[in-house]
């Protein structure tokens, strides 16, 4: 019987090890994304760092080309996003860290200019909503009637489906956000 408690925890001690270093090794690959600004916005979502683009992680703003109603309105929700966008990370003070890539080979970024995440600034003003984070943001924005909340919408990825654009890759998805998750805590 002590033979076997002992086994047991030999294996359950290189189990351990075995993770610890994977850990470590996926620690030691996501070190080494960090970019800084001036950045150029691609769309409400999208940032453009000499030429790669930067995703930002947690959110799905309006596509570039989608509309939103406003007051009863049609307004250019998506170019309204990406201009807000644009206006967040001209600041040279902007720092992005990345975790890891979606299928199209972007960089997931969560960017800041300061504490400022601009990711939940973004949700809190209602020009995105939330994917995996920021629900907190984006149920003040809903609750304030801010941005997309203003009046009816069609979220971001609904509005890819119906215009035959290409989907987020969200086989993944839960990985990437806990990734990300774990990349906040510390």
């Amino acid at each position: 019987m002590a033979i076997l408690r002992k086994i047991r925890d030999a294996i359950v001690l290189v189990c351990m090890l075995v993770l610890g270093l994977l850990i470590l090794a996926k620690l030691e690959q996501q070190q080494g994304s960090t970019y800084s600004g001036p950045f150029w916005a691609v769309d409400g979502d999208t940032v453009s760092d000499a030429g790669e683009r930067l995703r930002l992680a947690g959110i799905d703003a309006p596509e570039l080309a989608q509309t939103c109603e406003h007051n009863n309105r049609p307004w250019p929700c998506g170019r309204v996003a990406r201009d807000r966008l644009q206006a967040l990370v001209t600041a040279r003070e902007v720092r992005c860290e990345g975790f890891s890539q979606d299928k199209y080979h972007r960089v997931l970024v969560t960017c800041r200019n300061g504490e400022e995440d601009l990711a939940a600034l973004l949700v809190r003003e209602g020009l995105a909503v939330s994917y995996g984070r920021h629900q907190s943001e984006e149920a003040a924005a809903r609750a304030a009637g801010r941005g997309l909340w203003a009046g009816p919408f069609m979220r971001p990825q609904d509005y890819r489906r119906q215009q035959g654009l290409a989907e987020e890759d969200i086989g993944d998805a839960w990985l990437s956000r806990l990734v990300d998750w774990l990349f906040c805590l510390m």
